[in-house]
């Protein structure tokens, strides 16, 4: 038996656990098992644009109108159809909010595989690879918490920034970055001051103020109604973590065409109201990280974006210090829990969960 939590696909803070008969293996197959895992408000964004992006698609259930969020996390394999993948092999990936799935391994190699699934090859590539984890080097092995937790979202954090710097920062002096006690929103906030062009300026709410001048990574950290105190005639680059359409629709409306591009990238108060469809300046564009991950692979080889990635990830994650507070849960019951206090927007900034069931 399977046990998987299963989201409301259009009321996405609603969610309850089911049980599935264990799929059957066919030749090639293996049977993983879902080991301990992240769960952040990126899961969050992955459940709000899965009909846009197809996240609902990488692991689909029979039940009509639910499905399975993603998260990032290990798994080990309990059972192979797969002669080049043997039991007890440990893989770090895109994995399903479930206790197990079944993959079928394809580019198998010793550093990893494909998920060759064919209802997956349609998919952003980069979320169909794996790496094995039997053989880490200690560096990574000792920060395995953190690279479920921040590893995705401080990769996002890594190709926005040369998203920013390929268009030569679209002609800007100064970045906005709203809910920026967000962990995608400090980690774009360290790379964008190590790369030292652009002044960074924090939006967040006062409860959080404070957490958000400590990490220090911000030249400059202000509450969303203090926005008015900001020049209105500085070109700027707005990068919405939020999704909250009365601050986008603020920063719009203050600084107008001296927006020069306004990037979408999650959806951290996303049961606020969405920005209406006309605003000064450029009208806000979603940013898909696979999509820079792909240009990048053409122009400097396939998975040089990610390797680069990985080692900032290393770098910083060695940086972090006590910044954020790992805390385990395990159970299926407690995974429910925390995904419904986490769409109910309840984590503390500094909290970080992982969780097994």
């Amino acid at each position: 038996m399977s046990t998987k939590l299963l989201v409301n696909r259009a009321r996405i803070s609603e969610a309850k656990l089911a049980d599935r008969a264990a799929a059957a293996l066919t030749p090639g197959d293996v049977r993983v098992r879902v080991d301990q895992f992240a769960l952040t408000a990126n899961n969050i964004s992955y459940a709000l644009s899965g009909e846009q992006i197809g996240y609902w698609r990488f692991f689909p259930d029979q039940e009509d109108g639910w499905g399975v969020v993603p998260i990032w996390g290990f798994g080990t394999v309990t059972e192979t159809l797969c002669d080049a993948v043997a039991v007890g092999t440990t893989i770090w990936g895109f994995l399903p909010m479930a206790s197990d799935l079944v993959m079928r391994p394809e580019r198998v190699t010793p550093g990893g595989f494909t998920d060759g699934a064919a209802h997956r090859q349609e998919l952003p590539y980069v979320y169909n690879l794996y790496a094995r984890t039997n053989d880490d080097a200690a560096v990574l092995a000792d920060m395995a918490d953190l690279r479920s937790l921040v590893f995705p979202l401080f990769t996002t954090s890594y190709v926005l920034d040369d998203y920013i710097a390929d268009n030569a920062d679209f002609g800007a002096v100064q970045v906005i970055l709203a809910s920026a006690s967000s962990k995608t929103a400090f980690g774009l906030a360290h790379f964008l001051k190590a790369r030292g062009r652009l002044k960074v300026i924090g939006l967040t709410s006062p409860g959080n103020i404070g957490f958000v001048e400590g990490l220090g990574y911000y030249d400059q950290v202000l509450a969303y109604d203090a926005l008015g105190s900001l020049d209105s005639a500085v070109p700027t680059v707005f990068v919405d973590m939020s999704g909250n359409g009365d601050v986008v629709s603020a920063v719009h409306h203050h600084f107008g065409d001296q927006v020069k591009a306004s990037i979408g990238v999650g959806a951290t108060h996303w049961s606020a109201p969405r920005a209406g469809q006309t605003l000064p300046g450029p009208r806000p564009a979603f940013f898909f990280a696979p999509g820079q991950i792909a240009k990048r692979d053409t122009e400097w080889g396939r998975g040089e974006m990610m390797r680069r990635a990985t080692a900032a990830n290393i770098a910083f994650c060695q940086m972090l210090g006590n910044r954020v507070t790992i805390v385990h849960e395990q159970g299926s019951e407690a995974v429910a829990a925390a995904y419904r206090l986490m769409a109910a927007g309840q984590n503390p900034p500094d909290r970080g969960l992982i969780l097994q069931f």
